[in-house]
């Protein structure tokens, strides 16, 4: 089964315009000229528009250093009229960023990226869970899959997807294996799940996996004007119980999550 992820975040956002539409901004930092993130920060902008909610990009330049953008941060954030803040990672090379992103109050951590919204997160008290750990829950919830008795694995360990979801994955299913984008793969043969967030084309095959599991894949990578997944979907896709296909699968329901967050910190 193809998870078709535009439908997800279609019911997502259609759930949210049921509510009343949050008085506050949206707020977007953007740190440097990358044309990829600028990408990514548009279509955010685009979910927004969809929601009537006021969305506001910040664009500021990389040549203020981490103290002065960490300054800048703060100070958008503060604002009174700002319910959310999002920085878009990557920063440019050279920053400190998690220096900057702590600049950001939990209250309006709309990524769980500040150390403050980390540490609520890893105690479960959070306002909030991580955009990608929603969206995991999110897709669990269509395909059915028992986590309680699943083995699960996570590809990669990164910022944004890895390390959160493979933290709230502990302690909620069967046996839980973490690997780096360079492991050896072979623990896939034996999960039910593969949740992956490397970023490195067809690094996941179906050849790898074992008979009715499921892969999750955020990753995202640009090749020869094509934006390929981690997961081969180019292959026997049938021998597997569900995937998401890139793109049109994790993306979509991930920004419709960033905006159920925005509601909820709103609203609290």
């Amino acid at each position: 089964m193809k998870i078709d992820g535009k439908k997800v975040a279609a019911d997502i956002l259609a759930r949210l315009k049921g509510k009343p539409t949050p008085e506050r901004i949206l707020a977007a930092v953007l740190i440097g000229e990358d044309e990829r993130s600028l990408s990514f920060v548009r279509q955010k902008e685009k979910a927004s528009q969809e929601l009537g909610v006021d969305f506001r990009l910040y664009r500021l330049k990389e040549d203020l250093g981490t103290d002065g953008l960490r300054k800048e941060v703060g100070r958008i954030s503060g604002q009174k009229s700002i319910g959310a803040v999002l920085i878009q990672l990557p920063l440019p090379k050279g920053l400190g960023e998690q220096y900057i992103l702590n600049a950001v109050p939990r209250e309006k951590d709309i990524d769980v990226l500040g150390e403050r919204a980390i540490g609520a997160f890893y105690n479960d008290r959070n306002l909030v869970l991580p955009p990608a750990v929603e969206t995991v829950k999110a897709i669990l919830e269509i395909t059915g899959n028992n986590l309680k008795e699943s083995t699960v694995a996570v590809v990669g360990l990164g910022r944004l997807v890895g390390k959160p979801v493979a933290l709230w994955l502990s302690g909620r299913c069967k046996d839980l294996h973490l690997l780096y984008k360079d492991s050896d793969k072979k623990a896939l043969a034996n999960a039910d799940i593969v949740i992956s967030g490397v970023g490195r084309a067809g690094v996941i095959t179906s050849e790898m996996l074992k008979e009715g599991a499921g892969v999750i894949d955020f990753g995202y990578y640009f090749s020869r004007g094509k934006v390929l997944g981690d997961f081969d979907a180019e292959g026997d896709t049938e021998k597997i119980k569900f995937y998401t296909p890139t793109p049109g699968g994790t993306g979509p329901i991930l920004v419709a999550k960033l905006m159920e967050n925005f509601y909820t910190l709103c609203e609290s």
